[in-house]
This record gives structure tokens, sequence and C-alpha cells, in this order.
């Protein structure tokens, strides 16, 4: 099982505002020992989002989605997910009170009253920031496109209904060695892939002005194994007199 990240929004695509649910997924994850496996940025397009929705269905991963869930006309997450897992949209009986909790009678609008339409036998998800909840639909649970209204939702997701997932944090070395070229180091790199092929072996180059440096590293659930990967990144670095320094 995998844990994908569906955002929402052509405002996101077309550059008006800058997404911020990704790294706050990364950090709600890390914080259980968890790792995000694939990220989507959607427009507002029912026929798009009903395709991602119905692939995360059928995969049974555990999906995040942000935004669309709002009342207008272009919020159409809900809709997409009802098209998707092929049930109606009709109002939350829960999800009525807490509007009437909320608002006078005279005040639930129709279009207040469509942002707790959900498809059949949906699930609520708590909303601490002004009470109008998310919903789940099997494994895909979809929140505002807010981030101070999302982060906090998928955090009570993770402790409500995923609490069983919850591992080790990953492992990682890496040592910054300047004055390198990454393809000098792919045959090391290879090398270590090949005696453990349960560690993940990455570089990542910078070129600053006239300096440059290519941070290299392991990393990966199996502690000892990681450790033995890094002391052959470390033999092999020394092999090709290579200098470097720890980096955290």
């Amino acid at each position: 099982m995998e844990i994908g990240l569906i955002i929402v929004g052509d405002e996101i695509l077309s550059g008006r505002r800058s997404d911020k649910h990704f790294a706050n997924v990364v950090s709600l994850l890390a914080e259980r020992g968890l790792r995000l496996s694939w990220c989507q940025i959607l427009a507002d397009d029912v026929s798009q989002l009903t395709r991602s929705y119905r692939n995360a269905l059928e995969s049974g991963d555990i999906v995040f989605s942000c935004g669309g869930i709002g009342g207008t006309p272009d919020d159409l997450t809900r809709h997409a997910v009802a098209q998707a897992s092929e049930r109606a949209l009709i109002p939350h009986a829960e999800g009525l009170n807490i509007l009437r909790q909320r608002f006078e009678s005279s005040d639930i609008t129709p279009a207040r009253q469509r942002m707790i339409e959900f498809p059949t036998g949906a699930r609520l998800i708590p909303n601490p920031i002004n009470q109008i909840p998310g919903f789940s639909i099997d494994c895909i649970h979809c929140v505002p496109g807010f981030p101070k209204m999302a982060t906090p939702m998928i955090k009570w997701v993770l402790e409500n209904e995923y609490a069983h997932l919850e591992n080790k944090p990953q492992l990682e070395h890496a040592v910054r060695i300047s004055g390198a070229r990454e393809s000098d180091l792919i045959p090391l790199m290879e090398s270590i892939l090949e005696q453990c092929p349960e560690v993940k072996v990455f570089s990542l180059p910078r070129l600053k002005k006239k300096e440059c440096w290519v941070d290299l590293g392991v990393k990966g659930d199996n502690y000892e194994s990681v450790d033995y990967a890094f002391q052959l990144l470390v033999k092999g670095l020394e092999e090709i007199d290579l200098h470097w320094q720890s980096i955290e």
C-alpha cells in the first residue's frame, strides 16, 4: 500500500498560488515514519479528477486530496469522487446538523448546503477551523484547499484511521564532496546498489558561482544495511581520492 497526494486547483497550475500541501503532508507522514509515494496536481476538471480518483480507488492506495470541496461551481472534487466510486451525491445527515449548529436556518444557503453534499456512505473528517467537514470514501480522504484547515484534518485522519501505520524513521547518511563531478560518482553508486539492493543511493549536484559540489548519500529502512552502504561509500571515495565532509 502506497500513500498519494492529489492537489486540486487551476490556481496552482497557473501559478496564481503556490502550493503548501506537499511539504505539509510530507512532514506529517515523516512524524510517523511514513513516506509519500506520489503526488498529482490536477485542474478543476471533473473528467480529469474522476479518472484520478477512480485509479486511486482501484489501486487501494491511501490518498489525501486537497481542494475543490467548497460551495462554488468550480469546486468539483465531491462530484468527481461520487462518479469515480459510482455513488450518489446527497446531503450528509451529520453534516446538516453541523450546519444547523453553526448557522441560522435562513443562513443555510444552497451554496452552504452544497459543502456537506457528499457521496453516499461518506465518513466525515472534522474541521477544527470553521467546522465545515471534509469527507472520506474508502481510501480517499478529501479536505479543503486551505493549508491551515487541510493540515490538521489530514493529521486527524492519520491518527484515527491509520494509527497502525507507524514505522521507524528512514535512516539517511550523506556527505558533501567539493569539486566533484556527478559523473565521476556513478560507478561508486552502481557498486553500492549492487551490494546493497535494499538501500537507495542518491546524489544532488550543486553549482554556485564558481564553486561546485555533490551531496552523495544512502538511505533506507534497514539501518544495518544503510550503515554498511555508507561504509562502502566512504571507502569508495577514499579509493578515488575525493575529499568529503559529513552533512545532516
